[in-house]
């Protein structure tokens, strides 16, 4: 399969919400650059705008191969949603993958220079507009995608289904990310906790190689974008009909309400 096919074999399951019974083609891409090639025409080709991107780590032991401490994909208008403290619907691909994970979400306030790269994390503070509690809900049509490595994850834009924000998190650089705890439950069973601590470097070294590698690609960060920054409590699988409840700070919760996908419009 050329990496044309790979592309429109996911977007085909995704908009279809029909899970994949293994990798398109079989073979999953050896590089990064092969990888994001791949995400990249599936941008391309997708009904609808990125609004955001999604961050995460990974893990060393795929380092040899994909040497990059993180990865990043698209987080597409239509599967964002700004919820405040509201209980919300999200969708998955029922035999797909699906997982719930706790961010701190970076709201961007100024665009960033094009074909720019930065030194260091604090050049970015200025560009940050806010700190959000968030969900990201990782999912794919493929339900073995996260074992298969980055070049795998990549290529399904970074295995991104949704990104649900809520309310703000004041002051939060005034504070250790320490200080900042945050814990998972599905079901009503918790089933991690963990804090901005948890996040490698901090919040501001997830943007800066987020902002890096889309400026390597020629793309940038917008106004008004959403950056998730990285899993906080850990990657918790969900499928149709739970319950996810996310508490940041001891006190503020977003709940996520997992229903089946529907097929959608190409």
């Amino acid at each position: 399969m050329t990496p044309t096919d790979i592309s429109t074999a996911f977007r085909h399951a995704r908009l279809s919400a029909t899970p994949l019974p293994g990798y398109p083609g079989g073979t999953v891409p050896a590089t990064l650059a092969a990888a994001y090639a791949i995400q990249q025409s599936s941008i391309a080709a997708w009904p609808d705008r990125v609004a955001g991107w999604k961050v995460a780590a990974i893990q060393p032991q795929w380092r040899d191969a994909y040497p990059d401490e993180r990865l990043c994909g698209p987080v597409f208008a239509a599967s964002l949603v700004v919820a405040g403290i509201d209980t919300v619907d999200v969708a998955v691909i029922r035999g797909g993958y699906a997982a719930a994970e706790a961010e701190f979400a970076l709201r961007i306030g100024e665009g960033f220079p094009t074909h720019t790269r930065f030194e260091s994390a604090a050049e970015l503070r200025p560009y940050v507009a806010a700190v959000h509690a968030a969900v990201e809900l990782a999912g794919s049509p493929l339900p073995n995608l996260s074992s298969l490595g980055p070049g795998a994850v990549i290529s399904d834009f970074g295995n991104n289904t949704g990104l649900v924000i809520g309310l703000a998190l004041e002051d939060f650089f005034g504070r250790e990310p320490a200080g900042w705890p945050s814990e998972t439950s599905v079901n009503g069973l918790v089933c991690g906790s963990g804090s901005a601590e948890r996040i490698p470097g901090g919040v501001l070294a997830a943007l800066l190689f987020l902002a890096n590698s889309l400026a390597s690609r020629g793309d940038t960060l917008r106004a008004g974008d959403w950056v998730s920054t990285g899993a906080s409590t850990g990657v918790h699988p969900v499928g149709v009909g739970d319950l996810v409840e996310v508490r940041f700070d001891g006190r503020q919760v977003l709940t996520l309400r997992v229903r089946e996908a529907a097929p959608r419009s190409p």
